[in-house]
């Protein structure tokens, strides 16, 4: 019999060659990106699961996030692009995913145990 793990993720863990502290923002990016780079490094770097390999994913993400807020401000400004809603979606959901794999959201951080459980197994006495 064979273990079929398609579509799960394997757990993260801290990584040995993890960011110690948070590289300088890229000038590049635009001011919304730079916000966002500015307010998840510090969860990236305290939880060791960033390194200089995943920079650019983190870039990406940070671009998806800074494009959704750009397009959303001038929509609240009264521009309104029907074309743009769709740029928004794409890069809404590519950032989504980014964000699930740097442990962004609520269940990648319980995959790297940055949520302890209130479970305690000493109660019960079918735990091994």
């Amino acid at each position: 019999m064979t273990v079929h793990s398609r579509g799960v993720k394997p757990p993260l863990s801290p990584d040995t060659d993890a960011l110690t502290k948070a590289p300088p923002v890229p000038r590049y990016l635009a001011p919304q990106a730079k916000a966002e780079w500015k307010r998840i490094m510090p969860q990236l770097i305290a939880r060791r699961v960033i390194t200089k390999a995943d920079l650019a994913g983190v870039e990406n993400y940070c671009i998806c996030i800074g494009t959704v807020r750009q397009i959303e401000e001038d929509r609240a400004g009264g521009q309104i692009d029907v074309k743009l809603f769709g740029v928004m979606n794409r890069a809404a959901q590519t950032a989504r995913q980014l964000a699930a794999e740097y442990g962004l959201t609520p269940t990648s951080r319980a995959r790297i145990g940055a949520v302890q459980s209130s479970d305690d197994d000493d109660d019960n006495p079918l735990a091994v």
